[in-house]
């Protein structure tokens, strides 16, 4: 017996559905793919279901490429499960049964095999340190010398962003860039500092952001295709 056009399209209507709508008093509709390959919609609070279904549907083509792509990294990093990123570097963890926490001898990291949640905490531990001593001293070099006023400076791990900016300039940034080339802990720096002058991203912005970096697009690009990578932990 053939469907008739009714059923059909409802059919049509529910090929895709989000895993998680999140309301607020937002304006407009937003959709995103999460680490999982989730589909997270951001809508007004009363929009209608049948209208947040009717943008899934336009961005299906998009929603299907992105999750591809969430897809393949997941596979991609779990060649790396016995390498360690530092400064944009994959280097080898070897085990040491004597090593009461993580250490990184400039060739390789040296962990206790036999308990993961605890080498965990002390890569976190060390990756965090590691940061502040390198990041910090940056961070102020370039508010010194293009007269940017910072307030205060906090070191911490975010799950979505590498770093922000308040009205009050205070800055945060991610720990876990430290795993990311020095260009590119450079480049989140001076974004984040030119939030102290300008509170967007408007053309005033990234002229600011260029006059300082002049290759940040680079850096921006390889945070984009490699971000996924710093958050593997």
């Amino acid at each position: 017996m053939p469907e008739s056009g009714l059923i059909k399209g409802y059919e049509k209507q529910l090929t895709m559905l989000p895993d998680q709508i999140i309301r607020s008093k937002r304006k407009t509709l937003s959709i995103s793919i999460n680490e999982s390959a989730e589909l997270i919609v951001r809508a007004p609070n009363r929009i209608s279901d049948q209208k947040i279904q009717d943008f899934i549907n336009e961005k299906e083509s998009w929603i299907t490429r992105n999750q591809s792509v969430v897809k393949a990294r997941a596979k991609d990093t779990t060649k790396d499960k016995n390498m360690l990123l530092y400064l944009g570097t994959l280097f080898p963890l070897k085990a040491d049964n004597d090593a009461k926490k993580i250490s990184f001898n400039g060739e390789e990291f040296l962990a206790d095999p036999q308990n993961n949640e605890k080498t965990n905490k002390s890569l976190k531990m060390w990756y965090k340190n590691k940061f502040k001593e390198v990041a910090v001293p940056r961070l102020f070099y370039f508010a010194k010398k293009h007269n940017l006023q910072v307030n205060q400076v906090r070191i911490k791990e975010q799950r979505t962003l590498w770093g922000s900016c308040s009205s009050r300039n205070n800055i945060n940034l991610n720990f876990l860039l430290i795993m990311a080339p020095l260009k590119v802990i450079d480049y989140v720096i001076i974004h984040e500092l030119v939030h102290t002058i300008h509170k967007n991203h408007s053309v005033n912005f990234w002229n600011a952001v260029e006059e300082i970096m002049p290759n940040y697009k680079e850096a921006k690009h390889w945070l984009k295709e490699n971000g996924y990578r710093l958050r593997t932990l």
